[in-house]
């Protein structure tokens, strides 16, 4: 009997569920009755404290177009995962403790690029570990998407597309803020798809000068609005030579709910535009998955079967030329895919006059 265990951790996305489902079909074609599921509750936090159950076939049915996930998820950051706190916890350790008290053959974690760290931990702790890579900000490293990303960048383009019509009936500058703190992709595409005029990504750091310099030539050519596409990661070219320290210092500083207010008030300051701040938050990563997203989590989670079933541990299962493929969680681990900023849509952008900032 095969027993395998699955858990989703850090935020949550679209598609975690369609995962999950893709993930246990996969077992079930694999090993027919011959294979038990436990579904770890809260991510890592159930695996610390030893929260799971058995879960049966029927609780994979009718899940496929569900948002969020079924087995819950939390946040545990990595740097503290070997941190013994004040709860006197040993977290790696109970985490392996658990495993072995499941009798698991395998463990399949559902997470982004904080959770792959962990994973890999896992994996060179000696546990059987096979992971799924899914966040809405498609940063991953190894794989070319991730689940979630496609659905959250339809609801940011939406946003965009509704913001249009206020924007040209008041005669406005409108700010989007679209999440991603450390890379730009879903509001590089998103901005796109949605007509913005500015787009501000964290990989390209912003002048001021030259986001007014183009407000004041769009007005001289009559149009009557501009958008921005804001990630909520952006640093000015100021911040972005200074220090780590410096930089935290500075940020901690700033008087106002996000980066998107302040840069509101520095246009403000130098055009006589109305400036408005919309942002979406957390409704870019909720409700149900698009059909794509639906399409590649249930890609991602056959392979997962089927690595199992091959016995290759240690592996991510990833897109990479339209085709999935296992990527060694060692070179996963760690590493952030930004946007590169030569790159082919940055240049098709640039072509079509969008701005940005720099």
């Amino acid at each position: 009997m095969k027993k395998i265990g699955i858990l989703t951790s850090g935020g949550d996305c679209q598609g975690l569920n369609a995962a999950i489902r893709g993930v246990a079909k996969g077992l079930y074609v694999e090993f027919g009755n011959n294979v038990e599921i436990y579904g770890i509750n809260d991510g890592y936090l159930g695996l610390i404290n030893g929260s799971y159950r058995k879960m049966k076939p029927d609780d994979f049915s009718g899940i496929l177009t569900l948002g969020g996930t079924i087995l819950g998820t939390s946040r545990q950051p990595f740097k503290l995962m070997r941190v013994v706190e004040d709860n006197s916890v040993d977290k790696v350790k109970n985490m392996k403790e658990n495993y072995k008290k499941m009798k698991l053959d395998c463990l399949v974690i559902l997470g982004g690029n904080g959770t792959h760290k962990t994973a890999n931990l896992l994996s060179e702790e000696g546990l059987n570990i096979v992971t799924l890579p899914k966040t809405i900000d498609n940063d991953i490293w190894g794989t070319e998407m991730t689940f979630g990303f496609s659905s959250a960048m339809e609801i940011a383009t939406n946003v965009l597309d509704c913001i249009h019509t206020t924007a040209t009936s008041h005669s406005r500058v409108f700010i989007v803020e679209i999440m991603g703190h450390k890379a730009g992709w879903l509001t590089l595409h998103s901005g796109i798809a949605g007509g913005a005029d500015i787009i501000l990504i964290p990989e390209i750091p912003y002048n001021i000068d030259s986001i007014v310099k183009t407000l004041e030539h769009r007005n001289k050519s009559g149009k009557r609005f501009s958008i921005l596409a804001v990630a909520e990661g952006i640093l000015s070219k100021k911040e972005a030579s200074m220090g780590k320290k410096e930089f935290k210092a500075a940020r901690a500083k700033m008087a106002y709910p996000s980066i998107s207010y302040r840069l509101a008030k520095e246009i403000s300051e130098r055009t006589n535009q109305e400036i408005r701040v919309t942002v979406p938050g957390h409704f870019q990563r909720g409700g149900s998955p698009c059909p794509y997203d639906r399409l590649l989590a249930t890609r991602f989670g056959a392979a997962a079967a089927k690595l199992i079933a091959e016995k290759k541990y240690g592996f991510m299962a990833a897109l990479q030329n339209n085709a999935i493929v296992p990527v060694p969680l060692s070179e996963v681990a760690g590493k952030l895919k930004g946007v590169p900023v030569d790159s082919d849509i940055i240049k098709t952008a640039r072509d079509i006059g969008i701005s940005f900032g720099d």
